[in-house]
C-alpha cells in the first residue's frame, strides 16, 4: 500500500498553516520535519517523503508561508525577512495538528531539522517537553538551557563547517549532557554544510548521507516505539 501524500491546513495563531503531510496506513509513530533557510521545497518533501517510508506519519510545516528559495543569496533574503514570531507559531500549530492525529494520538513525536529548521527542533524539545520524544538535527545547533527536555537527541555535523561553528555544536552538546539528556553527535569528516541535501550537487556526499541517514532510522525507531 502507497504512503498518502498532500498539502494540508492546520490551524495557528492568526493564519492557517500549510504543511506536506505523508501517511502510511499504520503508522509505527510521527515525525515532524523542520525545514532549512530555503523553505520547503522538493528536498524536504522527500525527506518526508524517506521518513514515511520506515513507517512514520510525517508532516513538514511550511516555515515561510509560500516563498521556496533557489540560491544562497534567496535563502538569505528569506530568512532575513521572515518573522521568528510567525515561525514559531506555525511549528507550535504543526505540532499539535501532528499530535492531535488519531493514529499516533497519545504518543510522543519525533522532530528532524535542518539547518535553521535544526535550531527550532532543539528549541521545541523544551517548549513542549511532555511531547517531544527524539531529536534528530542536521547541522545546525542552539546552546540553550535544556533543563526542561525530556526527548533524546541525535546530531549530524560536517567538521569545520563555515556556517555552523565546531564551538557551538559543542557548546550545544554540552548544554543538552549537562542537563541529563541522552545526546550523540557526529561528526563527518570531509563533508560541508548541507551534505544531505541532494539538490545540492556541490555539497552532498552520499556516504555521509547514507550513513546519516542510516543512524537517523536506527534512532528513531528505538526512541518513538
Amino acid at each position: 500500500m502507497a504512503n498518502k501524500s498532500r498539502m494540508v491546513e492546520f490551524k495557528t495563531e492568526g493564519v492557517p498553516g500549510k504543511a506536506y503531510l505523508v501517511s502510511p496506513e499504520k503508522p509505527r509513530g510521527a515525525v515532524l520535519v523542520l525545514h532549512a533557510w530555503w523553505g520547503l521545497n522538493d528536498f524536504f518533501k522527500s525527506v518526508a517523503n524517506k521518513l514515511a517510508s520506515q513507517g512514520f506519519l510525517v508532516l513538514a510545516p511550511d516555515l515561510y508561508d509560500g516563498p521556496v528559495a533557489k540560491s544562497v543569496s534567496e535563502a538569505k533574503e528569506l530568512h532575513s525577512k521572515a518573522s521568528n514570531e510567525r515561525m514559531e507559531k506555525i511549528i507550535l500549530g504543526a505540532a499539535n495538528y501532528l499530535q492531535s492525529d488519531p493514529l499516533v494520538s497519545g504518543r510522543k513525536i519525533g522532530v528532524v531539522g535542518f539547518s535553521m529548521g535544526a535550531a527550532w527542533s532543539l528549541q521545541l524539545s523544551t517548549m513542549k517537553p511532555e511531547n517531544i520524544g527524539a531529536v534528530v538535527v542536521f547541522y545546525g545547533s542552539y546552546p540553550i538551557d535544556y533543563s526542561k527536555a525530556k526527548a533524546s537527541f541525535l546530531g549530524h555535523f560536517a567538521p569545520g563547517d563555515e556556517w555552523e561553528p565546531d564551538e557551538d555544536v559543542r557548546a550545544t552538546e554540552g548544554k543538552i549532557r549537562g542537563a541529563g539528556r541522552e545526546v550523540t553527535f557526529h561528526f563527518y569528516p570531509g563533508t560541508t554544510h548541507w551534505f544531505v541535501e541532494e539538490n545540492r550537487p556541490v555539497e552532498y556526499n552520499r556516504d555521509a548521507a547514507d550513513l546519516a541517514w542510516k543512524r537517523t532510522f536506527e534512532f528513531l525507531n528505538s526512541k518513538l516505539r
